[in-house]
């Protein structure tokens, strides 16, 4: 019945197009146009606006209309651009590595040792829940629990654990990597929530009836399977991180640089160019790490 419904509609599509005189293979490219139209005003003309402008030359009061590579030459020849990039990976890989893992499990909770759907989308919901609030507030939302004088080191200190304030837990790495894994743990979570939520049960049976353990059960058949939702949620914080300037700044005090927050300081120098230069590099980089995952997992094939 589907079928036929479609190819129904797609001859009145043709119909309709040759009733405007308009040629059948046209129909379609004309459907699409107004998605090209925003598509191209909204992504693909600022992206050739950044490539632009990160050649142009600049001074304290203007900007100059120029083909120049000072500005890439300066990004990729300054030891602290390279210093920034790393310190940007390493919360890369260590906000990834915590998010993949924390986002399994909470997932595969849901999908497997929930039993009710009705029961998964209420506790899939109260996870979204602190969502619906700012990151801003979210990631500030630490400060009183990490603080010198905050709850955790006033637990600890009244318990008899530690004599003094433990300094590191706020503003630093380690404040900053807690309040990623916290912001962007839920981009993990659905995708692979959505992925083990279409895998058939009957896998499981028939993996329990040739002998196989609950833990090869998982190895086998539950984590070959949750590639691609793993593979997309790896790819939201991948690009999230990247990205992120504003947990860097407030939870490491000023302590720690990424390479968004670098951008962030150039613009509000007025250093438009020297940004843009960066934003290309950026750029490069990200879609590199994601063809990277692509590379490992072919979404398009696995779904």
């Amino acid at each position: 019945m589907a079928t036929i419904a479609s190819s129904d509609a797609e001859q009145e599509t043709q119909k309709a197009g040759r009733g405007f005189g308009v040629p059948a293979w046209a129909v379609a490219y004309l459907q699409a146009t107004p998605l090209f139209l925003i598509l191209g005003f909204f992504f693909l003309l600022p992206i050739a606006m950044i490539g632009i402008v990160s050649f142009w030359d600049y001074d304290f009061a203007s900007l100059y209309p120029a083909f120049l590579t000072t500005n890439y030459t300066d990004t990729l020849g300054s030891w602290v651009t390279w210093k920034t990039y790393l310190n940007t990976l390493k919360f890369t890989v260590i906000v990834w590595g915590l998010t993949l893992f924390i986002g399994f499990w909470v997932a595969y909770f849901l999908a497997f040792h929930i039993r009710r759907t009705s029961t998964q989308m209420i506790l899939f919901l109260v996870c979204t829940v602190p969502f619906m609030t700012s990151n801003i507030i979210r990631m500030i939302s630490w400060i009183p629990v990490l603080g010198r004088n905050g709850l955790v080191n006033s637990t600890l200190i009244e318990m008899g654990i530690i004599p003094q304030p433990i300094e590191w837990l706020l503003y630093s790495d380690f404040a900053v990597v807690l309040a990623m894994v916290h912001l962007y743990t839920l981009f993990m979570v659905t995708p692979i929530f959505n992925t083990l939520m279409r895998i058939d049960r009957s896998l499981f049976e028939a993996a329990r009836d040739a002998g196989a353990s609950g833990w090869q059960v998982l190895w086998n058949v539950v984590l070959p399977l949750a590639k691609p939702g793993m593979a997309i949620g790896s790819i939201f914080v991948v690009t999230l991180v990247m990205a992120d300037f504003s947990t860097v700044q407030v939870m490491s005090g000023g302590q720690s640089a990424s390479i968004a927050l670098m951008m962030k300081n150039q613009m509000s120098l007025l250093q438009y160019p020297a940004a843009a230069a960066n934003a290309v590099v950026l750029l490069i980089v990200v879609l590199l790490m994601v063809a990277a995952i692509l590379r490992i997992v072919d979404i398009r094939k696995e779904l």
